[in-house]
């Protein structure tokens, strides 16, 4: 089976101590757990883990309601290492994993990974029909020799940190309340992509970025943000919609960077969304629209100071 497979490549330099799921957006709970997860893990001089899908498991088991991701899986696993998990294991889920026994899935994580603990949250389940409950979890953490440690909820405001309340947050462009809940600055990340140029006539050239179609973007709108290329952080105005003004209906992301001087064309980019300005609307003219644009600038550029000094 390819789980397995891929399990069996990872070797841990010891025994481990281990969470799982899919840490979409890797967000402030997310990060809750991995810092309860390393704290136990070097109290119990243990390897501490993180066992993560892809794609979603959402994405199989529902394939007519995929739910559109806050971070790729290259994402993902970057933030991880920042974090200083020690080992991350990312398994292919397909319909064939999604049949595995909770007993099935949890004996090659013990086999393959060592396993001695593992640390979840309430609502955890996994196996098939999500019989893996923490009830049973637990019960096989007896009959297997490993313990079972389960944290309660994150909460912010009195509300449970989710990625769905996320999605949620960034589709209402309330881009406060997502840096919040994901405890860092939303943000987007892909090469540049040629365009129509048309910023580039109004005296506001943008830079177009490659956005997978999975990818959940906040609602649209004009947004003062932050964007990283060539090592460097540049203030920049970000417009996410279909460019009523034009007549255009594809969705597309736009960025124009305030100080910047060269072509974009080709480079890596990511784009922090910090704050929304106001909604993406129809100007009479283009005029018009490069009087508001000055002023969407101005705004920006107010915003960023302190982020940027």
């Amino acid at each position: 089976m390819e789980i397995e497979q891929e399990l069996a490549s990872i070797t841990p330099q010891g025994k481990t101590f281990i969470t799982m799921g899919v840490f979409d957006g890797v967000h402030a709970g997310h990060r809750y757990l991995l810092k309860k997860l390393q704290q136990r893990a070097a109290e119990k001089d243990l390897l501490n883990g993180v066992v993560t899908f892809s794609p979603h498991p959402q994405s199989v088991l529902h394939p007519h309601n995929e739910l559109p991701w806050l971070t790729s899986l290259e994402d993902r696993v970057g933030v991880f290492q920042e974090l200083g998990v020690n080992i991350v294991a990312v398994l292919t889920f397909t319909p064939k994993v999604a049949q595995l026994s909770a007993q099935e899935f949890i004996s090659l994580v013990k086999k393959h990974l060592s396993m001695r603990g593992i640390m979840v949250g309430p609502d955890f389940a996994l196996g098939q029909g999500k019989e893996g409950n923490i009830n049973l979890l637990r019960a096989l953490g007896r009959e297997m020799e490993f313990s079972v440690e389960v944290i309660p909820p994150f909460t912010i405001n009195g509300e449970v940190v989710s990625s769905t309340l996320i999605r949620q947050a960034l589709g209402q462009g309330d881009m406060r309340k997502v840096e919040r809940l994901m405890g860092r600055y939303f943000y987007l990340g892909g090469k540049v992509i040629t365009s129509d140029k048309r910023g580039r006539v109004l005296g506001f050239p943008t830079a177009n970025l490659n956005i997978k179609p999975q990818q959940a973007l906040p609602g649209n709108g004009i947004y003062a943000t932050i964007a990283h290329v060539d090592g460097k952080q540049f203030p920049s105005a970000t417009n996410i919609g279909i460019r009523p003004t034009f007549g255009e209906g594809e969705k597309t992301v736009e960025t124009h960077l305030l100080n910047y001087k060269g072509d974009l064309y080709g480079k890596d980019m990511r784009v922090e969304f910090v704050r929304k300005l106001r909604d993406e609307q129809r100007f009479p003219s283009s005029e018009e629209l490069k009087a508001q644009i000055e002023k969407d600038v101005r705004e920006v550029e107010a915003i960023l100071a302190k982020d940027l000094k």
